[in-house]
């Protein structure tokens, strides 16, 4: 029996037929999906489809990567995590708890995503940015800098949060509003249109 140490000790594993990546026995990776050689699946992982690991990335826990998904450099998926469609999930990225990742989204740098947070469309999601709790970013918003989105948030449309921002609560940034600086907009906040709301000013 082969066995393979992901970290906590030497478990049954062997190397994928495309890529040569180490998989556990215990995840499931499709014979169509790349695993590079640095990169890991483990734990009950499932990864299907096109989906490419590579680089130093990790996929372990629960998490579910299937479509045409990317995970690179040295993202980290965990929990029950799930990525899919033609996202792409590179850099220190770590996507853990119930967060989602879909369609044609870019995350990367040292985004986390936590909780139930959801990022889908085409939005991106880069820097320090933090989303977490039941925040949803979509459409063809942006976050970054080093902003965070958290609670029952949403940021959608062409809406940008940057710098320091931070949006909470059941805030709803959107339109082509930018909400950016130190600004904090929570509670039932809406900030729409062409908004701009920095430094709580």
């Amino acid at each position: 029996m082969t066995t393979f140490d992901f970290g906590n000790g030497p478990v049954p594993a062997h190397q994928h037929s495309n890529g040569g990546g180490w998989v556990a026995d215990t995840a499931t990776v499709s014979d169509t999906v790349c695993v590079g050689r640095a990169a890991r699946v483990s734990g009950y992982a499932v990864v299907t489809g096109n989906v490419r690991v590579t680089d130093n990335a990790r996929v372990y826990g629960n998490a579910r990567v299937y479509g045409n998904a990317v995970v690179s450099d040295n993202a980290r998926l965990t929990g029950n995590a799930r990525v899919y469609g033609n996202a792409v999930v590179s850099g220190d990225v770590w996507v853990y708890g119930n967060a989602v990742v879909s369609d044609n989204v870019m995350v990367s740098d040292n985004v986390r995503l936590t909780g139930n947070a959801r990022v889908s469309g085409y939005a991106e999601v880069t820097g320090n940015t933090v989303v977490d709790g039941n925040a949803v970013v979509f459409g063809d918003a942006r976050v970054y800098g080093d902003a965070m989105v958290s609670g029952d948030a949403m940021v959608f449309g062409n809406a940008e949060v940057f710098g320091n921002a931070e949006v909470d609560g059941d805030a709803r940034v959107s339109g082509y509003a930018e909400v950016f600086g130190n600004a904090r907009v929570d509670g039932n906040a809406v900030v729409d249109g062409n908004a701009r709301v920095s430094d709580n000013g």
